[in-house]
């Protein structure tokens, strides 16, 4: 049996209690910086241009059906 066929459990210790409120104040600090700004835009204030673009590049695949892209009839 060589050594690469036994696996040696990895086992890490829990955190000490200071550890674990460090992780937990780094990732609100993160979910604060990364969070959008109050008020940002929803559905209704966005960009149509935006919207539209948004739209056409979920619906970007090819379906075999589904005529001209462009000419909707």
């Amino acid at each position: 049996m060589s050594s690469h066929d036994r696996a040696a459990p990895a086992v890490a210790p829990a955190p000490s209690p200071e550890e674990a409120a460090a992780i937990v104040a780094a990732l609100e600090r993160f979910m604060r910086a990364s969070a959008p700004a109050p008020g940002a835009n929803t559905a209704e204030e966005q960009d149509p241009w935006r919207v539209a673009a948004i739209l056409e590049g979920i619906s970007r695949e090819h379906l075999p059906d589904a005529g001209d892209p462009w000419i909707n009839t």
